[in-house]
């Protein structure tokens, strides 16, 4: 019976983890918002932070894409992270 339980609790946790993950989709496209910043170097607005924190997770996966990569990497990405104080990923 503990054993089952056990299962029970692995297999939810696996589900939710599998939900969150599914959630939290990669779209380059949500940064849009953040042209200004990250092609002018003007300062990030609001939305713009907003949205580098929704993807933050994809950075990396970005930098790695030959369509984005130029854009994760530049100097004026790198500023806008920092002034929505997220970090810089290392990938």
């Amino acid at each position: 019976m503990a054993r089952a339980v056990a299962l029970l609790a692995a297999l939810v946790l696996v589900l939710v983890a599998a939900g969150g993950a599914a959630s939290a989709q990669c779209d380059a496209t949500k940064l849009a918002v953040c042209a200004p910043a990250i092609i002018g170097g003007s300062a990030p607005t609001r939305p713009c932070c907003s949205a580098l924190r929704a993807q933050e997770g994809c950075f990396c996966q970005y930098a790695r894409d030959p369509a984005y990569s130029g854009y994760i990497n530049s100097p004026n990405s790198r500023r806008a992270l920092a002034a929505c104080s997220i970090p810089v990923p290392h990938c």
